[in-house]
C-alpha cells in the first residue's frame, strides 16, 4: 500500500521560505520518479518539480531558481525547498508518484503567501 504524506505548509509573507516534506511508504523514493504538483483555487493542477529515479531534476518555469526538489533516501522522503515565495505560489501542494503501474497522490498541504 503506497502512502504519501505531505507536511510543512503554512502561511508566510512574500519573500519568505518554506520547506515541504513528502514522507513515502510502500514506494522507494530512490528508484521512483517523484513529483510535486500544486493547485490554486479555480486553476488546474500543475507540475512544479520532478526528481527522477536517476536524480535528475526539472522545474516549472515559474519556480526555477526559487524552488529546489531533493530526496533523503534513508528517510524515504522527498522535499521541496521554496524560497522567495510570491503570492502567486499560494496553492495546495501535492506529492505524486507512479508505482506498480498506478499513480498515487498525497492529501496535500496548503501554502499561503501573503503580500
Amino acid at each position: 500500500q503506497v502512502q504519501l504524506v505531505e507536511s510543512g505548509g503554512g502561511l508566510v509573507q512574500a519573500g519568505g521560505s518554506l520547506k515541504l516534506s513528502c514522507a513515502a511508504s510502500g514506494v522507494i523514493v530512490s528508484i521512483a520518479d517523484m513529483r510535486w504538483y500544486r493547485q490554486a483555487p479555480g486553476k488546474q493542477r500543475e507540475l512544479v518539480a520532478i526528481i527522477t529515479s536517476g536524480g535528475s531534476t526539472n522545474y516549472a518555469d515559474s519556480v526555477k531558481g526559487r524552488f529546489t526538489i531533493s530526496r533523503d533516501n534513508a528517510k524515504n522522503t522527498v522535499y521541496l525547498q521554496m524560497n522567495n515565495l510570491k503570492p502567486e505560489d499560494t496553492a495546495v501542494y501535492y506529492c505524486n508518484t507512479d508505482w506498480g503501474l498506478r499513480g498515487y497522490w498525497g492529501q496535500g498541504t496548503q501554502v499561503t503567501v501573503s503580500s
